[in-house]
This record gives C-alpha cells, sequence and structure tokens, in this order.
C-alpha cells in the first residue's frame, strides 16, 4: 500500500494493520521523511498521533481500552525483538575485537532468512518509499554503542575492523583491514623463488614428492621477510606484492626490487619499522636484505602491478667457441627489436605466444676466453637467458644465432629495476 494519494496516518495505519510492530520499525518506514529523530522517536510519534486521531477507535477516555493496533508490543513481528538485544550485539563485536589494535570500525549485518521475510512482506503491503532498511539501523544504532564502549569511530570507506552480525547464527565475523608496508629486497643466494611455491603434485597438502611439507621450494622471498613482520605486527598471514620477480636461480641486487608485503588481519596495526628491518635482516642473513621499510596504503600494491619497469642484468655466459670481436659485435646486432616466443622451460604455466621486447643495450664487460660477462639493459618481460641461447630458435635474433655458436647463461644477476621510485614514492 504505497502511493502519492496515501497520506503518512494512511500509511502508518496499513502497517499497524499488518500486525503489532515496535517503534523502531514503524518509524523506520518513514525514515527518509524527517531528519533529527531516531527510528524510535519517530515510531513513539505516530503511534501517539494515530491515538490521538479521531478517527481511531475509541473516544479518547482516559479510561477507555487503546486500541490493541497502538499497543507497545512484546514482540516486533518485523524485527523480532531484535532492538531489545542491541547491547548484546554490541558487546560480542568488542569480545571478538578482543585485544586487536584499531582505531576506527564499521558494523555489518547479515539478515536472518526470517527478518529479511518479514521485512518484504512489509514493504510488499505498504512500499518503500519513506523506508530505511532494516539492517541499516541495525548497523547504526550497535554502531553507536561500540563506539561510546570502546572510545573509537566509525569510518564508513576504509574502516580497520568490519563486525559482520550474524543474526541466524549469534554470532560476530570480523574482517580486518590490511596494512601495507612497502620496501626494497636484495637476494644474495640462488635457488630460492620470490614468492612461496607450492608443490606441483599436492598443491600444498603434502606428498612423498615434496616431503610432506606441500612446497617445491622450503624457502622463499617471501617467507623470510614475512617470518619477522608476522611475529611483530600479531599478524595471521602476508601476501608478497613484487615488482616483477626474477628467475629463481638468480641474484637480486644493486639497490633492490621493490615490493610491497601486505600483512593480513594484524593484532598490532603500527610497529618500529626501523627495528622490524633490522630484526629481518639478522633472520635473513646471507639470503636477503631489505631496505627502506614504510607504511603505505593499497594503491601502492596497485600501482606496483600495474607498472612494468625495465630491468639491467649482469649475465655471465659461457662463449668458448667464440672470440672477443665476435662476442661484441654479437652483442650489437641484438640490440633493438626482439621476437620471443614462450620459452619453453616456461611453456607449462605462460601461454605460448611470440612477444616483441625491446633490448636498449648490450654491453661487453669482461671477456676471458671461455666466459663473458655482458651487461644488459631491456625492455620489461624480455627473457635474458633465451636472448642469449636462442631455446631453439624461439627467440630471434639471439646471441648464439648472430655469432653462430652455442652461448648460454651460467650465471644471471639483476642489478636494477628501472622507473620504480615513481611508482612506489620514493
Amino acid at each position: 500500500m504505497s502511493g502519492d494519494d496515501k497520506t503518512i496516518p494512511d500509511i502508518a495505519r496499513a502497517i499497524l494493520d499488518e500486525g503489532l510492530i515496535c517503534d523502531h520499525c514503524l518509524g523506520r518506514q518513514f525514515a527518509k521523511l524527517s531528519t533529527g529523530l531516531t527510528n524510535r522517536e519517530r515510531g513513539a510519534a505516530i503511534r501517539l498521533v494515530l491515538a490521538m486521531t479521531a478517527d481511531m477507535a475509541g473516544t479518547g477516555d482516559d479510561d477507555e481500552p487503546m486500541h490493541p493496533d497502538l499497543r507497545i508490543p512484546e514482540r516486533c513481528w518485523v524485527c523480532n525483538g531484535i532492538f531489545e538485544e542491541l547491547d548484546l550485539w554490541a558487546s560480542r563485536a568488542i569480545d571478538a575485537i578482543g585485544g586487536r589494535e584499531y582505531e576506527t570500525f564499521l558494523v555489518g549485518t547479515r539478515l536472518s532468512g526470517l527478518l529479511s521475510e518479514n521485512e518484504e512482506l512489509l514493504w510488499e503491503a505498504v512500499g518503500t518509499d519513506h523506508a530505511e532498511p532494516l539492517k541499516s539501523e541495525i548497523n547504526r544504532e550497535v554502531g553507536k554503542l561500540i563506539a561510546s564502549a570502546a572510545g573509537k569511530e566509525v569510518n564508513f570507506t576504509e574502516p580497520d575492523i568490519v563486525c559482520l552480525l550474524e543474526i541466524a547464527e549469534g554470532t560476530v565475523q570480523l574482517q580486518i583491514r590490511s596494512e601495507y608496508i612497502c620496501g626494497r629486497y636484495q637476494k644474495l643466494v640462488r635457488g630460492i623463488p620470490q614468492t612461496r611455491w607450492h608443490c606441483r603434485e599436492c598443491r600444498g597438502a603434502g606428498c612423498e614428492r615434496c616431503g610432506f611439507t606441500g612446497k617445491m621450494y622450503q624457502e622463499s622471498v617471501d617467507e623470510l621477510i614475512s617470518a619477522r613482520v608476522v611475529e611483530a605486527m600479531d599478524a595471521a598471514d602476508t601476501t608478497f606484492h613484487g615488482a616483477g620477480r626474477e628467475d629463481i636461480d638468480a641474484l637480486m641486487l644493486g639497490d633492490g626490487r621493490p615490493f610491497v608485503l601486505e600483512v593480513n588481519e594484524p593484532g598490532k596495526r603500527k610497529t618500529d619499522l626501523e627495528r622490524l628491518e633490522q630484526e629481518i635482516n639478522v633472520y635473513c642473513e646471507g639470503k636477503v636484505a631489505v631496505s627502506g621499510l614504510r607504511f603505505v596504503d593499497h594503491q601502492t600494491v596497485r600501482n606496483l602491478k600495474g607498472a612494468r619497469h625495465d630491468k639491467v642484468y649482469l649475465a655471465t655466459i659461457s662463449c668458448a667457441r667464440v672470440d672477443r670481436d665476435t662476442l661484441v659485435l654479437g652483442l650489437d646486432e641484438i640490440t633493438g627489436m626482439i621476437r620471443q616466443r614462450t620459452p619453453t622451460r616456461v611453456t607449462h604455466r605462460r601461454a605460448d605466444l611470440v612477444r616483441k621486447r625491446t633490448v636498449r643495450s648490450a654491453l661487453l664487460e669482461s671477456f676471458s676466453g671461455d666466459s663473458a660477462v655482458v651487461r644488459i639493459e631491456c625492455e620489461a618481460g624480455l627473457y635474458v637467458k633465451e636472448l642469449i641461447s636462442g631455446d631453439s630458435g624461439r627467440t630471434v635474433p639471439s646471441l648464439a644465432g648472430v655469432v653462430g655458436a652455442d652461448v648460454v647463461v651460467t650465471e644471471l644477476d639483476v642489478v636494477e629495476v628501472m622507473d620504480a621510485r615513481d611508482v612506489i614514492g620514493e
């Protein structure tokens, strides 16, 4: 029952005709019509006005029993009395948060099927032109109680913690905002991946192949850095975001590679990052070193993942059948546009495509007859090992192809990730 021809008293009477209803739920059906009142106050005022109107049942005599529709019900058919339990829900939320550090919060509600159905039945009968949803009022009123009891502030855009009231289960679930720590890492040893690498056979469950660890590699840059962060911030876990990645057998040298560590469900939101940096470097000594740790926001992750960074590599190559002059000329010939088909070694996890990439420079750093060190500056996404070896003709041109001999990379080091400072705001 709704429409432009219906007055507020008409709509109110229609609501009351549906059954006994509390002031919260009565007032909420007119929430958009006035400000400055709570729904409970609005409902009480509407009930009073209706009691005083001449067309309601009864004479208005003080001794006349109140019309049944105007009585305050013991149990509202719409909300099932939930507004009598707001203190309990606030207490449950505060208990769920426990000793976690936070400054801001937000309340959300997942209604039971019964409450959702009751609200829909009422709206079908009287319309929703002026109504506020039930869960909105619950969120607001419980939020007020938490703010008063805990001395914290509600934040609608980026709260530290969201308290989700599960009405059907009588529980509170927490959604805890991550913290983000940005920095740079150097990888000082070969043979460890950047991020956790689950066993291909069991996908992390544990099997004979992985020694029941669930891992292809027992350590990673991610895990080495994260161990001390999880401890310092009482976190559930971390998620590692890097500005690209180096091969497992490559070192990451120079100023290091930018990364953001997402700290999941932190119990502590702030920590002394200078001290934490020292603790990480002691724990990871000889394997990984971090520098420049600072707190950032989630936008930094987007910037980092969305950017493409040119790289500078030092590649030690085996070139026993190639003289120095031929090698120098060959390096000059592979400078420019390169066509690379997805390398054989990664076709199991990458689409088999032909990509165009640019080698900006390829210079001979040192030469010792059987081996040489070359410095290569190239576009992001170029496979340096295949640039040297040719990968059976999948990379054109390649150093092996232009010099006419087998040339392969024996060691590879990343020495610079270019343009990273603009992305991470250094």
